[in-house]
């Protein structure tokens, strides 16, 4: 079979193994779909972080599950298709696995990349602005080496269990997503706005973390795309090598 494969494909926020498992499941099927749909174009592959609801590994061990999804982005990747991965603050413990196993790159902080004539800033789209405090903080306690030793040292049972108790707890307890705040008000356009202050050769801004699809102009011909998620909306981004696209999948 021969594949042309031009388009530069953009997604966030699966969070598979999300509770309850059984929709987990079915969004991961899902989500293998899509990779389907697009192997016969796709010359790279960009997810922008958490696209597990958790995830840590062991140096010997990786969580259970998921295996339709891996697998898939290993046979992309055996086909040559670069894949990049951003840890979101879901999934903020990547290591060694998936650059060892599929040849994935692995990024912690927001890039900026040139695709063709476009100049993209890429970022999972958590804590841009110095507002949240207490979540910057516990941002960087989740990044400290410390603590990824001592997590380590826990049964991956417990450790695991103990992770999706919290992450259920957490997210039943207030909505998973809060409701667009408007462009003036919304801190990934804020940034967005100022960040073409200091480098106005940006061209489009992903981002995801917001689980609000949406595609604004931020400056005359900028724009600021939010992937949206993979539990209600089944959106991503393409770009051909000229134009950008928000679109969703409507397979299953």
């Amino acid at each position: 079979m021969t594949h042309s494969r031009k388009n530069i494909y953009f997604a966030s926020d699966m969070h598979l193994g999300m509770y309850p498992e059984a929709e987990s499941r079915e969004r991961e099927k899902k989500l293998v779909a899509w990779l389907r749909s697009i192997e016969e174009d796709v010359a790279e592959l960009w997810l922008l972080g958490d696209i597990f609801d958790y995830w840590f590994e062991h140096k010997k061990v990786v969580p259970r599950g998921f295996v339709r999804f891996i697998g898939k982005l290993a046979e992309l990747a055996d086909q040559g298709v670069p894949i990049h991965i951003f840890t979101g603050n879901h999934d903020v413990w990547f290591f060694d696995y998936f650059p060892g196993e599929i040849g994935a790159v692995i990024h912690r902080d927001p890039v900026t990349w040139n695709f063709g004539q476009r100049k993209f800033y890429l970022s999972h789209g958590d804590g841009l602005t110095k507002k949240d405090r207490g979540y910057l903080f516990i941002k960087s306690i989740f990044r400290s080496k410390f603590l990824q030793w001592w997590w380590a040292r826990l049964h991956p049972n417990g450790s695991a269990s103990f992770a999706q108790w919290w992450s259920k707890k957490s997210r039943y307890g207030k909505e998973m997503v809060h409701p667009f705040k408007g462009e003036e008000e919304e801190e990934q356009l804020i940034f967005a706005r100022n960040m073409l202050e200091q480098d106005p050769e940006i061209d489009y801004f992903l981002f995801g973390h917001r689980h609000i699809p949406y595609d604004i102009e931020v400056a005359k011909g900028k724009r600021a795309i939010c992937l949206g998620d993979w539990i209600s909306s089944f959106s991503y981004a393409v770009f051909d090598g000229e134009e950008l696209k928000l679109k969703y999948f409507k397979g299953s």
